[in-house]
């Protein structure tokens, strides 16, 4: 499964049927499989709005509110 979420993460245009068979063969089936990619998809797509949002980086030009 975590081979998996790293592939579609990193490499979504590369998963193939192969790799939902190999998720299959170790007991996973079609619901659990989808579960799996919403998960992981819906945790890339945060990540990706939080980091062009500059979300939880401290920027120094930028005063911390603590020193405003």
């Amino acid at each position: 499964m975590l081979e998996y979420t790293a592939k579609l993460t990193r490499h979504a245009w590369q998963v193939t049927p192969e790799d939902l068979d190999r998720l299959r063969q170790v007991g996973f089936d079609d619901r659990a499989i989808l579960q799996i990619n919403l998960i992981a998809s819906w945790f890339n797509y945060i990540n990706r709005v939080a980091d062009g949002l500059g979300v939880g980086r401290w920027q120094p030009t930028t005063p911390r509110r603590d020193e405003q």
